[in-house]
């Protein structure tokens, strides 16, 4: 099935693309590359030049490149969860 803005949060993230673009620690702000691992409450997230960071969900909104080039607004609190359990949420779809 195909990753879309509709479906986002019952896909595996790890792969995408990520830009932090708001948090109530400016420190996270700005952080961008791609998603190499996904726990309950935190993204690591690797650069181009290779450095790791560990980024919490709860305190960040996150822009995402799909893989067919769209960007996604997603906020961390929607992401929060084990990866495998998001898949069984109730999710409002809009």
């Amino acid at each position: 099935m195909r990753i879309t803005p509709r479906n986002i949060l019952r896909h595996e993230l790890i792969g995408l693309g990520v830009e932090v673009l708001e948090s109530t620690h400016p420190g996270y702000v700005g952080i961008s590359g791609r998603i190499i691992y996904e726990t309950m409450k935190t993204l690591t997230i690797e650069d181009k030049e290779g450095r790791r960071k560990i980024v919490p969900k709860a305190v960040c909104t996150f822009k995402i490149i799909l893989p067919d080039g769209r960007l996604l607004k997603v906020q961390g609190k929607e992401l929060l969860g084990r990866p495998e359990d998001r898949i069984k949420k109730r999710i409002r779809m809009w």
